[in-house]
């Protein structure tokens, strides 16, 4: 399962030489803070860069396409940065229920990392990319019947879930690459109670109601 360490990979990068160098590892982007400046504009690609001890600290993002897994084993009770949600419920055009699964790709826009660091900080999971995807999946799933959803239209469903979720993410500095729906499950509605099972509890309640020395209405018993 990945965790929120896939996106913003450390705290700090490997230093070396009393900390005058940072290697940047392959697939990933160092972004630089300065104690005199803030957040710097400019970006450290892959390679040793040169950094002024005790000014500057560096924070590497990982720029390589990462999956964000919907699931049923999930469980962010525990950790809510980790980079995956649990089942997502919607309801459909004909007002049922469907639980979700799915996979998104999705890639940090490197142009914005300095931005994400500023702006957003390191709750990047919880603050913008769960509620955006919960959201979008929603808003999706309300167009659709059960019986499209499950069947003929699950297509055309992932490519308009997947172009909901590239709209709303990239002004955030995420670029989703790709949309795959798991599962969609109906949600079974509850039985209701028969008629047998309704006069037991009334009789139940009778009982009760003589044991207390309460006033029984049987008129009140449904």
């Amino acid at each position: 399962m990945a965790s929120i360490d896939n996106l913003l990979v450390s705290l700090f990068a490997d230093e070396i030489l009393g900390g005058f160098f940072v290697i940047v590892p392959p697939g990933h982007i160092g972004c630089i803070y300065s104690i005199f400046r803030g957040v710097l504009k400019d970006v450290w690609h892959p390679g040793i860069h040169f950094k002024l001890p005790l000014i500057h600290r560096v924070k590497l993002f990982n720029a390589q396409i990462i999956e964000y897994t919907i699931a049923k084993d999930i469980k962010i009770e525990d950790n809510k940065e980790v980079m995956a949600d649990e089942v997502i419920e919607a309801v459909t055009s004909d007002n049922k229920f469907i639980k979700i699964e799915a996979t998104v790709l999705i890639q940090l826009d490197t142009t914005k990392i300095p931005e994400i660091w500023q702006n957003i900080g390191e709750n990047f999971i919880s603050k913008v990319v769960r509620p955006v995807t919960r959201s979008r999946i929603r808003r999706v799933l309300t167009k659709y019947t059960v019986e499209n959803s499950i069947s003929a239209l699950r297509s055309k469903i992932e490519e308009e879930i997947k172009e909901q979720l590239f709209q709303a993410l990239l002004p955030h500095g995420l670029k989703v690459k790709n949309f795959y729906l798991s599962s969609l499950t109906p949600v079974e509605p509850l039985p209701a109670k028969s008629e047998t099972s309704k006069k037991y509890i009334a009789g139940n309640n009778k009982k009760e109601a003589v044991k207390t020395g309460t006033v029984f209405d049987s008129n009140t018993q449904k």
